[in-house]
């Protein structure tokens, strides 16, 4: 209940946030991305589906799943992406990513620095990997303001693949009293939200580990609103507690990867709409929508295979004919039938956005 002079002045502001599974870089990926004419790598028509979507929130987030140390580009086991993969991920209109995973450390200390001083130039808000002490002192928890709302952002990771960072260097790794302090030091700064995106669970696997269950209700627990998951490389169960204000997704899948294998194909982008009412001085956030929109990776069949992350808002009767080959429309359709299969079950009140992106209005 509010009290004030002003009783029945009221105002409301929204904010859409649209977050994004993992961002691969395979060797097929990056072999299809180069182009011997130009001798560059160009990304502008991976994501050429998707910008619409970026473009109709306020933020997008996703988890990167990669190091930028510069030549020799190289996939897995140890990525190193070329940079014209982020160049065209914020032209596509991509504004927020997380790099703390078990990939930070793949190309040790120069890995880890050059990809902040890269993500820097192209103007990216990111977290999760530090230079030193004195940098994650200063930048974090990260605070992210647009439209009047104040976020806070955490990142964690669970390990680093066995790779030791080098001093001075931080990785964010989970460790629950660490954890449980850097809420407490973002509840200081007073934000609307705080939002957890965590690199967690057993990789291939639909369903949250107990693990992952229980540092998502110590988070609850410990005042966040909004739990995100990465890691797995499949998609896992969604759960929205209206009545608690409390949200999560344990595993968005893929966003963009060079896997090809049944579940690992694609992945979700998952958009949450905030709303912001205040009332004299007090003003209360929560939780206004929240919905799934899921999304597939395509390689072309034909010498080039080029990669496309396709909505499958845009393809499932899509008339063009843009997937061509009989093979990776089945692909594609076993993604849609197993994803809403999983979420029709599992999923607690979030549902599939069927809706074409909205323009953004101007603020």
């Amino acid at each position: 209940m509010w009290v004030g002079v002003g009783a029945f002045a009221q105002d409301t502001t929204r904010l859409s946030l649209l977050f994004l599974g993992d961002i691969m870089q395979h060797d097929s990926q990056i072999q299809s991305a180069y182009n011997p004419v130009t001798k560059k790598y160009e990304y502008d028509a991976c994501f050429q589906f998707v910008k619409p979507y970026f473009e109709s929130v306020d933020l997008a987030i996703g988890n990167l799943e990669l190091t930028l140390a510069g030549a020799p580009f190289k996939g897995y086991p140890q990525f190193c992406a070329p940079d014209e993969l982020a160049l065209t991920l914020k032209n596509a209109g991509m504004d927020v990513l997380v790099t703390a995973n078990n990939h930070s450390l793949d190309r040790g200390k120069k890995g880890v620095e050059r990809t902040i001083k890269m993500l820097d130039s192209l103007g990216f808000i990111h977290t999760g990997t530090f230079r030193d002490s004195a940098e994650r002192a200063k930048l974090y928890p990260l605070i992210i303001e647009r439209k009047g709302f104040r976020l806070a952002l955490l990142n964690y990771t669970y390990g680093t693949n066995g790779i030791r960072v080098t001093k001075p260097n931080i990785v964010n790794l989970i460790d629950t009293a660490q954890i449980h302090k850097d809420i407490l030091n973002a509840k200081q700064l007073q934000p609307d939200f705080i939002i957890v995106f965590t690199h967690w669970g057993m990789e291939y696997q639909s369903q949250p580990s107990a693990e992952q269950k229980i540092l998502t209700e110590l988070f609850f627990r410990w005042g966040v609103q909004l739990v995100i998951g990465s890691h797995p490389h499949v998609l896992q169960p969604m759960q929205w507690r209206k009545e608690q204000q409390q949200l999560v997704a344990y595993s968005l899948g893929n966003f963009i990867s060079g896997q090809r294998p049944r579940y690992r194909n694609g992945g979700a982008m998952l958009q949450v709409e905030l709303s912001k009412i205040t009332k004299d001085s007090l003003a209360t956030t929560r939780i206004d929508s929240a919905g799934y929109l899921l999304e597939w990776v395509y390689r072309t069949a034909d010498s080039k295979q080029h990669f496309y992350s396709l909505p499958v808002n845009d393809f499932e009767n899509d008339t063009t004919r843009f997937i061509k080959d009989e093979t990776s429309k089945a692909l594609f359709k076993t993604f849609m039938d197993d994803s809403r299969k999983l979420f029709d079950q599992y999923n607690i009140n979030l549902h599939e956005i069927k809706a074409q992106p909205a323009r953004k209005p101007e603020e």
